[in-house]
């Protein structure tokens, strides 16, 4: 197990997240920022498995240490998957989410209940020096709800309504969040491999 992995990003809101999923796994976490790199990684692949392994293989190879990258999104089925793994570019990465939140639910206007299914997706990569590569993915159901609520989220959370806690994930709090999102899923099932991959190396040590 490493003692300090990158988390290639620059999201202080998703850094706050991804340090409270991974408190237990007794490694230091830090963003891009905190560890002094400024490199713009260009995403061009065509999944977020993809987009996640990118980043996670560019900054390590820049490094030399072990990173995690993710690429996550929202998938609407009325808009056949849209944004997709364009989320974070939809409609421009300098254009507030109160407007792109406003815009999709403008989109789906009219539409019933049934057809606003939607759910958050994440692809975590993690890459370490010795080569290897582990990728996890989860996923978050729900449906797009018709109005802006909540302040506790952030990106789309206020327009994604989780029928199961009758409010936004942007309503719910940050401990719930991370026990149901797509991140807070990929993000277990990634610490889950780190372990085992610690454990095989120390069984084959001993």
């Amino acid at each position: 197990m490493p003692e300090r992995i990158i988390f290639a990003t620059g999201n202080e809101d998703k850094m706050r997240e991804i340090r409270m999923i991974l408190a237990d796994l007794k490694v230091l976490v830090v963003s891009l920022r905190e560890a002094g790199i400024t490199a713009e990684i260009e995403e061009n692949g065509t999944s977020f498995e993809e987009n996640a392994v990118i980043k996670a293989k560019a900054i390590m190879e820049l490094t030399g240490e072990a990173v995690m990258a993710d690429d996550s999104g929202l998938q609407i089925d009325y808009l056949d998957g849209a944004p997709g793994i364009y989320s974070a570019r939809f409609m421009g990465e300098d254009t507030s989410y109160d407007v792109k939140n406003a815009a999709l639910l403008e989109k789906l206007e009219g539409v019933p209940e049934e057809r606003r299914t939607a759910r958050f997706v994440c692809a975590i990569a993690c890459a370490l020096p010795d080569g290897r590569i582990l990728t996890s993915r989860g996923t978050m159901e729900g449906r797009i709800g018709y109005e802006i609520r909540g302040e506790n989220g952030f990106g789309y959370d206020p327009i994604f309504f989780l029928p199961e806690c009758g409010c936004t994930s942007a309503e719910i709090s940050a401990e719930k969040k991370n026990e149901l999102s797509h991140r807070g899923k990929a993000l277990r099932s990634m610490r889950e491999k780190l372990e085992e991959l610690a454990e095989g190396i120390l069984q084959k040590e001993s």
